[in-house]
């Protein structure tokens, strides 16, 4: 049976449709915005930001919107080391969301035997600032409430933090504890997975007190979910927490910003890499994305490609320096 002439001259001129539809489809591909742990904190703050700034900056070969995937464990170390094994180290689309803290596990060791170098850092979004918060209906009122109780009754109050020992919310409070003449080594920290975790174990009363980022605070304290008692940053924060005093006017000098942002598999092509680079810096440079960074609890912290390449380096070098001087590493 043979087709008739008129049908195979139609299949004809749709040929050259298909091949065109086929290739695009090869070329474009959905982005991917990897969270190294669970919903709600800071790093799926990252994510969503970087959504919005795609969709500003409108990277070329991508199709359609940005989809939004978790990847808990290890406080980073699952996402970091699938993103590195052979099946998804040359995702041209696919970003994964950073923070200080992630460069903090770096310079530790607690990726392994990871380095900087194995991953290609893309952009920083922002930046935030450590912060001190307990529940809204919590005793303490003020830092020097809840260092009064530390002081008095370390045991009865739980401390929940992002991370096990040596993390940089546990730094973080250790340091508070130290300049305010507690030994740190008394505190009772409960160590969670992502800023999401430690909110929501606050609010059950399973911990007392968080010590985590401004970012996730804003989140929180905006629907009364909180109060922050300290804001470790050089001076107040515009915002929603315009009224939290720093940690230093309550006498206790410690300053903590963390860096936010992306970075992308170590075989991912040049090309796509700077392609990538060139859609944030296109749409960090918008007043646009001011706004939304300011919406989301960041302050403006703007570096991509090689520039930012050179801070995390230097960054995890200069962690590594104060994790041995506190004892955290040999």
């Amino acid at each position: 049976m043979t087709m008739p002439r008129s049908l195979f001259l139609s299949l004809l001129c749709m040929l050259p449709a298909v091949a065109v539809a086929a290739s695009g489809a090869q070329a474009s591909a959905p982005a991917e915005c990897v969270v190294p742990s669970k919903p709600g904190g800071a790093m799926d703050l990252t994510c969503k930001l970087a959504k919005k700034g795609l969709a500003q900056g409108s990277a070329a070969g991508v199709a359609g919107p940005m989809r939004i995937t978790y990847l808990p464990g290890g406080i980073g170390a699952v996402a970091w080391h699938s993103m590195g094994s052979q099946r998804r180290r040359a995702e041209a689309n696919t970003l994964v969301a950073f923070s200080g803290g992630s460069l903090l596990n770096l310079a530790q060791g607690k990726f392994g035997n990871a380095k900087a170098s194995d991953v290609r850092w893309v952009a920083a979004l922002g930046a935030d600032y450590g912060m001190i918060a307990v529940r809204s209906d919590s005793p303490y009122k003020t830092l020097g409430d809840l260092i009064a109780a530390l002081r008095q009754h370390p045991d009865t109050v739980l401390i929940g933090v992002s991370g096990t020992i040596g993390s940089q919310d546990w730094l973080k409070m250790a340091l508070v504890a130290r300049h305010a003449g507690i030994d740190p080594k008394v505190l009772r920290f409960v160590a969670l997975e992502g800023g999401g975790e430690v909110f929501t174990a606050m609010q059950a009363d399973y911990v007392q007190v968080v010590s985590g980022d401004t970012s996730e605070a804003t989140l929180n304290a905006s629907a009364n979910h909180a109060r922050v008692l300290a804001v470790l940053s050089e001076k107040r924060l515009p915002g929603v927490l315009a009224n939290v005093p720093t940690a230093r006017e309550q006498g206790i000098d410690v300053v903590w910003p963390i860096i936010r942002g992306v970075w992308m598999g170590p075989q991912v092509p040049e090309a796509d890499y700077q392609r990538w680079v060139a859609t944030f810096d296109r749409a960090m440079a918008t007043p646009q994305f001011a706004e939304w960074r300011a919406q989301a609890g960041l302050y403006p912290f703007v570096l991509t490609g090689a520039k930012l390449t050179a801070y995390v380096r230097k960054a995890v070098d200069e962690y590594a320096r104060q994790a041995t001087e506190l004892g955290l590493m040999r």
